[in-house]
């Protein structure tokens, strides 16, 4: 008898120290959860109505009659009133709120909650995607006070009515379930309290054993004495297993409830909420996608149960059991993020942020990428290959990539047509040459040094000679001769014969300089092709090299992590906000004013007749033989860098008006709301 007390007593200090261990880890160890950027509305602000209603949508908020609940919102003529949710950022905390946003000719014209009129309002982020080290549990902790109260008693209802009144073990329900599995000769019957599940889930296998259920039993005990009943039932929540999503399991309700619903736990329907206790009995048996009849059959049995213990009344009963079981589409989890940003952010957090910080667990990622923009890129790649392509050109590929004009964050970037695929990273990686999109860095250099838009170039016939005898005799790519033409006609019509003339005049050193200043970080040779676009970058690098050319002469490494909070919201790293000036705004503004022309009269004109209601600045480019074509173009608040080609470097026969341009129009007219 002594040596099984002692034997009890030194299992029991060895599973309290493994409890406490596991315990903690549970609330620990939390992948980093990565957010795009918070939906924004201010008056005076260019944002339709059709824009807005879209972001509310793909941030998940339901479309009602009338607004009363978090997470709602109603259409009325010009106005959208909104139930807003609270959220809490790096900078503030913010509350719920309910207001009526106002628009009129495409703006924000009132935005008014009961007591305030509010210029700004921001709404919480689009959660992108969840960061899990490789043997980490993908979960979203819920603290118990967030925990539906009603979600709460459904569960002790159904799993066990006596939870706050047991010792972690219910003798009657251990003893009715030993007589069965006696009489069956194996194990057959749990009995077990939702204190002895947690200690299943988070100890021990699901073999069935009379050592497991007794271990089981002894957990459950331990743990009882341990922790208070909030804080078993806070972790049994968060550990349970609901569904299987791919290779990954759902554990946990904070991460089932997005699975199924798309929403948040304190969001969900009474009926969403019986369902989700309901499969907590067996997800694979009542898996709602492939057995809807037998879930919907489980779900409603709860229900009654719910009304019949008075925990809803009748008429809530009768609403929630007419409701269909509406889960959302299985992949949806899996659909907001994206390999291309993720391979940024991940280059990112390596080359930028501090090991020590990404050593914490459950951080917060803030973000640039603005789940509008990345849908409406993404559209753009998928339709604009489908328009651009010809016969045979099954293997053609695109690559786009937006930042912004005002702060050089990244907003939205895609990596081939296959938008969802996460191989090889094009936008980042495939260096390519980028013909005529090198020349207004020859021409911005022709500014700094006194030419201006009216001085005259030659376009005759020239022969250039290398140290090493070789000739080159640069053409137009209509292979014809104008004389002469003045300098914002030869961008215009990205004219090859004066570029070089200008280049070989203001100096190839110059452009070279000017290039680096512009963030191109690599060896560039000082041949005269260079002027013609025989430097290859990357998407990622063209829009970095353009970014000064949209934002006024100044320069910022673009980038894409704005704020990184610990789990409990301590700012742990920032990005700056700092710019250099390294070209004068004057010189900008007359390349600018070219650009511009570009999109009216020159290569790019047929923005005019794709998107009439557009006022735009750009470059086409192209490589030789038309293997790649290229893109970049701006507006008021937007750049892009597109590239169009194919893998094996055969030629699409595609100008980057024929081409590119073609998808920067696609994505232009999504972003209009077109």
């Amino acid at each position: 008898m002594l040596g099984i007390i002692a034997f009890l007593l030194l299992m029991g200090i060895y599973l309290d120290q493994t409890m406490k261990g596991k315990l903690e880890r549970q609330r620990r160890d939390l992948p980093a959860q990565v957010f795009g950027l918070p939906l924004t509305v201010e008056i005076g602000n260019k944002l339709p109505k059709k824009v807005f209603i879209k972001a509310l949508k793909q941030l998940n908020y339901r479309p009602v009659h009338t607004v009363q609940a978090i997470g709602q919102f109603a259409v009325q003529k010009n106005m959208v009133i909104v139930y807003r949710r609270g959220f809490d950022f790096p900078d503030t905390a913010q509350g719920e709120l309910k207001v009526s946003i106002r628009f009129y000719d495409g703006k924000v014209v009132s935005i008014k909650s009961a007591n305030k009129q509010w210029t700004a309002l921001r709404f919480d982020p689009l959660l992108l995607a969840r960061l899990c080290e490789s043997k980490a549990q993908d979960r979203v902790f819920v603290p118990f006070n967030k925990i539906p109260r009603l979600f709460i008693n459904t569960l002790l209802l159904l799993e066990d009515r006596d939870y706050y009144r047991n010792e972690g073990i219910s003798p009657v329900a251990i003893l009715r379930a030993f007589i069965a599995n006696f009489k069956a000769g194996h194990t057959v019957e749990g009995g077990s309290t939702i204190t002895q599940q947690l200690a299943k889930n988070l100890f021990l296998t699901g073999k069935r054993t009379l050592w497991r259920k007794f271990t089981e039993a002894y957990l459950a005990v331990l743990l009882n004495q341990q922790y208070s009943k909030n804080r078993l039932l806070e972790a049994y929540l968060n550990e349970v297993y609901l569904a299987q999503n791919g290779r990954k399991g759902v554990y946990g309700i904070g991460l089932a409830s997005d699975f199924y619903f798309s929403r948040p736990i304190n969001e969900l329907r009474v009926d969403q909420m019986a369902f989700l206790v309901a499969i907590i009995k067996g997800p694979s048996y009542y898996n709602p996608r492939r057995n809807p009849k037998r879930a919907l059959a489980r779900r409603n049995l709860v229900l009654r149960l719910m009304v019949q213990n008075n925990l809803i009344n009748k008429g809530q009963y009768q609403y929630a059991v007419k409701e269909a079981l509406n889960v959302s589409d299985m992949h949806a989890l899996n659909q907001r993020s994206n390999p291309a940003f993720l391979g940024l952010l991940e280059r990112e957090l390596k080359d930028q942020v501090p090991g020590s910080v990404l050593k914490q667990s459950g951080l917060s990622i803030f973000t640039s990428i603005d789940p509008i923009a990345q849908k409406d890129a993404e559209i753009a790649v998928i339709n604009g290959i489908k328009r651009i392509k010809r016969k045979g050109q099954n293997n053609l590929q695109a690559a786009i990539v937006v930042s912004d004009r005002k702060y050089a964050e990244i907003r939205a970037i895609v990596s081939g047509k296959e938008v969802k695929f996460s191989g090889f990273n094009r936008a980042l990686y495939a260096k390519r040459p980028i013909g005529s999109l090198v020349k207004p860095a020859v021409y911005l250099t022709a500014l700094e040094h006194g030419y201006t838009h009216d001085s005259i170039l030659s376009d005759k016939r020239i022969v250039l000679t290398s140290s090493e005898g070789q000739s080159w005799v640069p053409k137009n790519y209509d292979r014809k001769y104008r004389g002469e033409v003045s300098l914002s006609y030869a961008l215009a019509y990205s004219l090859n014969v004066p570029t070089v003339n200008l280049g070989m005049q203001v100096g190839l050193h110059r452009v070279i300089a000017n290039l680096h200043k512009m963030g191109i970080n690599q060896n560039i040779k000082s041949y005269p092709s260079l002027v013609l676009g025989s430097l290859s970058l990357s998407p990622f690098q063209v829009a970095q090299m353009y970014q000064p050319i949209a934002m006024q002469g100044r320069y910022k490494k673009l980038s894409m992590i704005r704020g990184i909070t610990s789990s409990e919201g301590e700012l742990l790293y920032t990005r700056t906000n700092q710019f250099k000036q390294i070209f004068s705004a004057s010189v900008i503004e007359s390349l600018n004013s070219m650009l511009h022309e570009v999109t009216q009269t020159g290569t790019a004109r047929s923005l005019r007749w794709r998107n009439p209601e557009g006022n735009f600045y750009g470059k086409t480019g192209s490589s030789s033989q038309l293997i790649d074509s290229w893109f970049v173009g701006f507006d008021d608040s937007q750049m892009l860098s597109i590239w169009v080609g194919n893998d094996n470097d055969k030629s699409i026969g595609l100008t980057g008006s024929s081409g590119a341009l073609v998808l920067f129009s696609y994505y232009m007219n999504e972003k209009a709301g077109q």
